[in-house]
């Protein structure tokens, strides 16, 4: 064993290679999602403002139990990937069922999450038409909950044996049917039933099911997949890998929580100063989230790679696989950076009519928004990345701590300041997320190399 050196984590191309290989799928699989999610909101505006104004609200409501699920069974891609690089087969197949269970066991709580959204809603203020029109959205929504906790699971067995393209065609394939759903069902076409908001939860449902179920047939049918025989004796009992998938996933849910509250307490500040202000806002979310996606994919990727060489016990893959998704993922936020600091108006002009003189405002403030943005895009590629990484180690509790006090104390914190203190208005609320984001990158990549440490101390080679 021996001291690692820069070089250690100087990416070669065999790596590179594979970390392209298993991203870009990753990646296209979660554009797709964002293509279903912005075709249901084109439709449901369809139905009238009103309408669209309860099923954002009630997709909204969805998002958060269902963020916490896919947070839970993030671990289940870590465990898998580090069985998969000690070589333990029998091991993945333990994992994917106590991961299906785990899945099940979440979807109990969240249905009746789902059932109670009118009285929450109300509870939160919210209108009561509007309130219980969401309710209509979610009443059937909630059937796909379910199935969508175990595509889950499906597509982190394929990551793990750098698979995942049979994921990201079946979610390309997911759009079209989600639209034919939304259409037939949400507006009556070929003699359905028109049933508003109720036959896009609708829709969705089927959606779920259908991507749970045709990705169970291809890992029953699929050489590398079906010697496991993921479901004979599923219903054995396995508690100790049971109780792991929650230890390692409840801190990453507690993460993605705590960051898309963040997002969601800056539009709330922002909804305080104006209404010009909040429809830039929302235009400036959506355009970094669509730039997010990248590092996030690539930060599934990292989970994986590192997981494989840390099952491995090798120091040097762990180290060259993090450092090489770290690079990828910021060299790409270059882009969006360039593109906001430069094009910030053009940008914010194609959500908005720059023809009416009532969007002017809106867009100046979207414009100012993106310019903020474009200085934390790097880092906020970077905290991603760090965090998938550490996945693969699955070092996840101090890392939730890390992230939730970068989050909320600093970021947050530095939002009201700027905010509301230093008379910046909707500019200084997206100061302070570029605070928060920042003091996360920078504290998460910490915690990697003090990581990476520590496992060289352990006998890592």
């Amino acid at each position: 064993m021996h001291s690692l050196t820069i070089r250690d984590f100087a990416p070669d191309m065999r790596e590179v290679r594979a970390l392209s290989l298993l991203a870009a799928p990753i990646i296209m699989t979660g554009m797709a999602e964002m293509a279903i999610n912005a075709t249901d909101v084109v439709m449901m505006g369809w139905l009238g403002a009103d309408a669209l104004a309860a099923g954002l609200l009630g997709s909204h409501y969805y998002a958060f139990s269902h963020f916490f699920g896919l947070g839970v069974l993030a671990a289940v891609a870590a465990l898998l990937a580090q069985a998969l690089g000690a070589r333990r087969r029998r091991d993945v197949r333990r994992i994917v069922r106590r991961g299906l269970w785990v899945g099940t066991c979440i979807a109990v709580p969240a249905v009746f999450v789902l059932l109670s959204a009118e009285r929450v809603l109300l509870w939160l203020g919210q209108h009561p038409q509007v309130a219980s029109d969401a309710r209509l959205y979610l009443d059937t929504r909630l059937y796909g909950f379910l199935p969508g906790m175990w595509f889950l699971v499906f597509a982190h067995l394929l990551a793990a044996h750098s698979r995942p393209k049979a994921t990201m065609v079946v979610t390309i394939i997911a759009i079209g049917i989600n639209a034919i759903g939304n259409y037939l069902l949400m507006f009556g076409q070929f003699g359905f039933p028109k049933l508003g908001l109720a036959g896009a939860g609708i829709s969705s449902s089927i959606v779920d099911s259908f991507l749970a179920l045709t990705l169970a047939v291809f890992i029953l049918r699929t050489r590398p997949f079906k010697r496991y025989f993921i479901f004979y004796r599923i219903c054995r009992a396995d508690f100790a890998r049971f109780i792991e998938i929650f230890k390692v996933g409840l801190p990453i849910a507690g993460t993605i929580l705590a960051e898309a509250g963040l997002f969601l307490a800056s539009t709330l500040l922002i909804g305080r100063i104006g209404t010009a202000e909040l429809a830039g806002h929302a235009v400036a979310v959506q355009c970094a989230s669509i730039a997010w996606m990248v590092p996030y994919g690539i930060s599934q990727a990292a989970t994986v790679r590192v997981g494989l060489s840390a099952g491995a016990r090798s120091i040097h893959g762990v180290a060259r696989s993090a450092a090489t998704a770290l690079i990828a993922g910021c060299g790409f936020m270059v882009l969006p950076a360039t593109l906001f600091l430069i094009w910030a108006h053009p940008i914010a002009s194609v959500y908005l009519d720059v023809d009416d003189a009532a969007n002017a405002e809106a867009i100046a403030f979207a414009a100012a928004f993106l310019v903020v943005a474009a200085f934390f895009q790097l880092v906020d590629g970077a905290q991603a990345i760090a965090s998938g990484s550490l996945r693969g180690l699955k070092d996840t509790q101090i890392p939730m701590w890390l992230a939730g006090f970068s989050y909320w104390v600093l970021g947050f914190g530095a939002a009201i300041l700027f905010g509301f203190y230093g008379d910046y208005g909707g500019v200084g609320v997206w100061i302070g997320l570029a605070f928060g984001l920042g003091a996360a990158a920078i504290l998460l990549n910490w915690r990697f190399v003090a990581m990476v440490n520590r496992l060289q101390r352990d006998g890592f080679s």
